[in-house]
């Protein structure tokens, strides 16, 4: 099977993305390393709680499973281009509970999908925390596509899935920094604690110290005091009041942040600016931690230890664009000066065939994901009716007239005036409000100024954010010659700067001859804090794989043609979904 649109990533980018293409009547499918969609954000148990926004993300989720192939526990790691213009997405999987996923040699669909809806109601995640292994369980992934173990019983399979488009909406992952005892047991991302109580209802630990910058600190705090752990205090780096400079861009988020200050004052979770961790204490796992005042530059200018059994920190993000430089797209350094992908009004990055949605395009948090997700959407639907993608054949869809109505609040009116069925016509011009698109257009009818007046808005409001909580580099002042660098290699700073006393000027002459970023998880985890070691910015990622994957799972790989049917095979998923009522999003 040929897919008109493979989105690796199922948060609410990717979903949004997927969504408004499938329901467009492009054949979809959308990979993800989770149990459930949701990502990050709306990483969730079986049987979710009341959130913000989690009701809208799960109806889209639904709508979502209705019309495409949603492939859960799917990992990506290699995305590459064939000689006729189509992608190929490489995935690994272990979910060995679900049938075969993926196209069968007798041309059938197969349950790829119904595998990956199986687990959909409840909902989401993609990417992680770090935890302590050094980031293996990073982030997500996803993809499809055939095989058996390579004993033909268990293990790790490879899955190959055929695109003649790609949206990247891979999110991001936690940014740590080192300091002394972070290898300890007990020391974890933000992140990390949040995935553990969100997707599994595990806390942390019972007396935990939140640490790091930015606010993203603040739902993490509240959400462990909410689940019954002593939160002996979160300590800010910055200060406190670094979107005052932006009361504009901040009054949106007031509310959000109001909520967040009730519930730390509710379980009296003391928010202390200009302070963090910058050690770890214990002999087999964290027993305390020193806490130090900061002056602007995070130099330590005083400090005072605290006991505790667990240390969530967290700096920020790093993008995932592994991907997306595996195909050699463009990159930019965002304000922060994390790479990430460089992509045009519709998110279509430099090479063709190819968008990119979400935090790979910039942190901005999940509004502006969804937004973006929806406008990729859109751009993708427009290219398959105007043009084919290079190289490809004539597309099925250029015919298919139906009207992405991604906003599943919507939906409704959106089917009564437009319908799904194949063959129905759209407006001529976009319709905001039900995200009709028009037959053909440029920029303006593809991103209409509403959205992207919000989009310009949002996006703002994510580089503000990243602009009121830098990192500093006085933190480079925490570490001693021992502490490690690189967890995965034990890589103490003093080799490092043994290998820039021999010459090494770069984070990349510093990996090759101190081995930092040469264990699992591949400079994930350490590669920010090697880069500001070394004086630079961090560089995009030179990975030929994305993601960790077993020689089981390449062994296991077979020539794509070989599982790849013809996708008009009669029993293949119908693209667009079906007509019933109650594949409606809205009900």
């Amino acid at each position: 099977m040929t897919y008109d649109l493979v989105v690796v990533g199922g948060g609410p980018a990717g979903v949004a993305g997927a969504l408004t293409a499938a329901l467009a009547g492009l054949r979809v499918a959308l990979v993800d390393s989770g149990l459930r969609l949701g990502g990050q954000y709306f990483r969730h148990t079986a049987a979710p709680r009341p959130a913000a926004g989690l009701d809208r993300f799960l109806r889209q989720a639904r709508a979502l499973d209705a019309r495409a192939d949603v492939l859960l526990r799917h990992q990506v790691w290699a995305v590459s281009r064939e000689p006729d213009g189509d992608l190929l997405v490489h995935c690994a999987t272990r979910d060995m509970a679900a049938p075969a996923s993926s196209p069968g040699a007798d041309g059938r669909s197969d349950d790829a999908g119904r595998s990956g809806g199986a687990g959909l109601l409840g909902g989401a995640g993609l990417l992680g925390g770090v935890g302590r292994s050094g980031g293996a369980g990073l982030l997500g992934g996803a993809g499809s596509s055939r095989g058996d173990g390579a004993d033909g019983r268990s293990g790790e399979r490879a899955v190959v899935l055929r695109a003649r488009r790609l949206l990247i909406a891979t999110g991001a992952h936690d940014r740590p920094l080192p300091f002394p005892g972070w290898d300890l047991p007990g020391v974890l991302t933000a992140g990390g604690a949040q995935a553990l109580l969100k997707g599994g209802g595990v806390v942390a630990g019972r007396r935990i110290v939140v640490s790091g910058t930015g606010p993203f600190l603040l739902p993490v705090a509240s959400g462990l005091a909410g689940a019954g752990a002593r939160v002996l205090g979160v300590y800010e780096a910055n200060g406190g009041l670094g979107l005052a400079r932006h009361p504009v861009l901040a009054l949106g988020k007031a509310g959000e942040a109001a909520m967040y200050a009730a519930a730390l004052a509710r379980h009296r979770v003391p928010y202390r600016t200009r302070q963090a961790v910058v050690a770890a204490h214990g002999e087999r796992e964290v027993e305390a931690v020193t806490i130090a005042r900061l002056d602007r530059d995070w130099n330590v200018t005083a400090t005072h230890v605290v006991e505790c059994d667990t240390v969530a920190v967290g700096y920020g993000f790093v993008p995932q664009i592994e991907l997306g430089t595996q195909l050699g797209c463009q990159t930019r350094h965002d304000v922060d000066g994390s790479p990430v992908l460089s992509v045009d009004a519709t998110l279509r990055t430099t090479v063709p065939g190819v968008w990119a949605a979400g935090e790979p395009v910039g942190v901005g948090g999940w509004r502006l994901a969804e937004l973006e997700g929806r406008l990729a959407g859109r751009a993708i639907v427009s290219d398959a009716r105007t043009r084919p993608a290079p190289g490809s054949r004539p597309d099925r869809t250029a015919n298919v007239s139906a009207p992405p109505a991604d906003d599943v609040s919507t939906a409704s009116a959106s089917r009564a005036g437009t319908g799904l069925a194949a063959g129905s016509r759209v407006e001529a011009a976009g319709d905001v409000r039900t995200g009709a698109l028009p037959e053909s257009g440029g920029v303006a009818a593809v991103v209409p100024p509403l959205f992207a007046r919000r989009r310009e808005r949002w996006r703002a409001f994510g580089e503000a954010l990243q602009r009121a909580y830098p990192v500093k580099p006085g933190w480079q002042g925490w570490l001693h010659d021992d502490t490690l660098v690189c967890r995965c290699e034990e890589v103490p700073l003093a080799r490092v700067r043994e290998a820039q006393a021999l010459g090494a000027t770069d984070a990349r002459s510093i990996k090759l001859l101190a081995r930092p970023g040469m264990g699992w998880c591949q400079g994930r985890i350490c590669g920010y804090a090697v880069s500001c070691l070394a004086g630079e910015p961090p560089q995009p990622p030179r990975r030929p794989i994305a993601q960790p994957t077993t020689l089981g799972a390449l062994a296991s790989l077979t020539a794509p043609d070989a599982q790849a049917p013809d996708a008009q095979a009669p029993d293949a998923k119908a693209p667009g979904g079906a007509t019933a009522p109650d594949d409606d999003p809205a009900h």
